[in-house]
């Protein structure tokens, strides 16, 4: 249309330089017959001039009604033109699937362009002669749109086409961007899930621990009290002394378990002092109960979020207290931070026997509520090795 609209004003440019010229050339004869005193020629001149003239007048009133035609023309072209674009737009970004994306964008710019499309993955050669439009996500070439027609694609017809193809990959990009969201939000509610599940088994362990241990042997201490009464009573003093003896042992048992359950549920040296002295504190313990050597380097550690160092010391507890049932002779727990932010965690133990993977499920899914990764790994000096990988935005808010 761009090339029939240029021939045609070509042409009438071309008829009003031929009118300018005769009348021109009819004022120049009418000067002349003044000049040499003719009123024949200098009438047929001034007549002629004057019949140019109009004739002028009327081409360009010809031509500008067939300009505005042809420009009335044009701008109802593109403005269907423009509106089946955006009806291709809307059927492209209709659908969430990727590749349903791309399938739809090369079949709307076959409709549109009346071209045949053709659709090429990343870096795969295209055609001579033909029209690449390529399709990117923030830099990535995901793949490219293939025109072909007979007439080549004008200037505007090219714009249009990359307009189009950059419409199509940010379709894509959402509709990938939002099946990545999906899958997270699933995960996120099995997550939350097992957390919950988690909990409840948490709280069942206590509630036995508490109902088998602290308070039996606190039922046991109120027995044993009566009998100390009863035997004062009847005046048998040494009976008493020695139930009271007992009594006061028990007592400090259960005294010792539950001051061991409320360190392990949350130390207080964790809140009050930080990661550093907690996990030192229970490495003492542990190296003075086992009679083992514990090596640390958690000094990096410091610098985390509160809800991510509370989660590696609970799973540092629980690998070490793992370990200890292979009779390990040295154990080591270091803490680091990487160049790319992430944080790792390994603790590691040159006890004999297999790890089992499935003792580590709890751990794992502790590791999973902080988006963290755990793998072991059997090193070959004989040593075993857990690693747990916390996210920046996780270990650094």
């Amino acid at each position: 249309m761009t090339g029939r609209r240029n021939r045609r004003l070509f042409g009438s440019a071309t008829r009003a330089a031929l009118l300018v010229a005769v009348v021109a050339a009819a004022a120049i004869l009418a000067v002349l017959g003044l000049a040499v005193g003719s009123n024949w020629v200098a009438t047929a001149g001034l007549g002629a001039a004057i019949v140019g003239a109009a004739a002028f007048a009327f081409h360009l009133i010809v031509t500008e009604r067939r300009r505005h035609e042809v420009a009335e023309e044009e701008l109802t072209a593109q403005s269907s033109f423009l509106e089946s674009l955006i009806e291709s737009m809307g059927s492209i970004a209709a659908t969430l699937d990727p590749d349903e994306v791309l399938e739809r964008t090369r079949h709307e710019a076959k409709r549109l362009f009346g071209a045949k499309a053709t659709l090429l993955g990343p870096g795969e050669a295209a055609g001579e002669g033909v029209v690449v439009l390529p399709l990117r996500i923030r830099g990535e070439e995901i793949g490219s749109l293939q025109l072909v027609r007979s007439r080549v694609l004008d200037r505007e017809e090219l714009a249009r086409a990359t307009l189009l193809a950059d419409f199509a990959s940010r379709a894509v990009e959402n509709a990938r961007l939002l099946a990545e969201a999906t899958v997270r939000e699933v995960e996120r509610g099995r997550l939350s899930d097992q957390l919950i599940i988690a909990e409840q088994e948490e709280r069942r362990r206590l509630a036995l621990f508490l109902h088998d241990g602290p308070m039996q042997s606190l039922s046991g201490i109120s027995l044993m009290l009566d009998a100390v009464i009863d035997s004062l009573e009847s005046n048998r003093l040494d009976e008493a002394s020695g139930v009271l003896r007992s009594a006061l042992e028990r007592h400090r048992d259960t005294i010792r378990s539950l001051r061991d359950l409320s360190f392990n549920i949350e130390p207080v040296v964790l809140r009050d002092q930080g990661f550093g002295p907690a996990v030192r504190a229970f490495a003492e313990q542990v190296g003075l109960s086992n009679r083992i050597q514990v090596d640390l380097d958690v000094e990096a550690a410091d610098g985390l979020t509160e809800n991510a160092r509370v989660a590696i010391y609970q799973i540092v507890r629980d690998v070490v207290n793992q370990a200890l049932r292979r009779k390990p002779t040295r154990i080591g727990i270091s803490v680091a931070e990487k160049d790319d932010g992430t944080v790792e965690t390994v603790i590691s133990d040159d006890g004999a026997g297999e790890r089992r993977r499935s003792s580590f499920e709890d751990i794992e899914e502790r590791a999973r509520t902080l988006s963290g990764e755990l793998t072991v790994e059997a090193r070959e000096d004989g040593r075993t090795a857990v690693r747990v990988v916390l996210p920046p935005y996780v270990a650094h808010r």
